[in-house]
Order: C-alpha cells, then structure tokens, then sequence
C-alpha cells in the first residue's frame, strides 16, 4: 500500500538535492527503537514499512519515511528495509521546519500522510481482530 499523496511529488520538490543517502538492498535505513531525529524521503527504490513482524506498506518514491517520530521526538515505532538500493534525502527537525514555514504544502502533505497511515493501521487492526474471532 503506497500512501504517497498525488498532490504533492516529494520527488520534484528536492530534485535538485545532492545530499542523498544510499542503503543498498537488504540493509536497514532504521529500525524499531532508533532515536528519531531525521526522516526521509525515498527519492528512488523500493523499500518495506515493517511493524513487528508485518510488511504494513511498500514505500516507492516520493514517500517519506520515519515523519511520525520526527514530529513527536519519540523512538521509531517502525522498522524500514531496502528492498532495492535506494537513494533518501535526510531531513532533519531544524530543516523540517524550514519545510513547513516555506512550503505549507508541505506540512499538509505530512498530516495527510500520517493520517492515511493511521487509518491503514486501524484497517489492519480490524482484520486481525475479525480474524481471531
């Protein structure tokens, strides 16, 4: 499930970017429990949203990854593979909120991500429970 929202292409915005950071397949761009200071938008590759034990989203490019922990200063409650080698742009808190002072297209876009992931998750949670039951 890619939650990439049609309204704004994160790939276009930091086009231009040349501070990337590549993981190569396999390899993790965070885990669980990481501190969570930087977020990431995948500009290119594949790479897996795991909680627990469940691949809960396939992130392609233009998605952003690690936002939640970013925004509430918490511990990553995720986990993130490469599934193909990928290229990420760091964004840190300082930059992040350089993002939403100058581009507030951009703050909504990471409600609307946050909040479509929310609802994915309950979505997830009903089926587990109908499942049990």
């Amino acid at each position: 499930m890619d939650v990439k929202d049609k309204g704004m292409d994160l790939t276009e915005l930091f086009r231009h970017e040349t501070d990337l950071i590549h993981v190569a397949a396999g390899e993790h761009v965070f885990k669980e429990g990481d501190p969570g200071n930087i977020m990431y938008v995948l500009m290119s590759g594949e790479a897996d949203i795991v909680v627990g034990s469940a691949v809960v989203e396939k992130a392609m490019p233009g998605s952003m990854l690690g936002e939640l922990a970013l925004v509430d200063d918490v511990e990553r409650t995720a986990t993130v593979m490469a599934v193909t080698d990928c290229a990420l742009v760091p964004i840190d808190v300082k930059r992040f909120l350089f993002l939403v002072q100058e581009t507030p297209n951009f703050a909504v876009h990471v409600m609307k991500v946050i909040a479509k992931r929310l609802r994915n998750m309950d979505v997830m949670l009903k089926e587990a429970q109908e499942y049990i039951a």
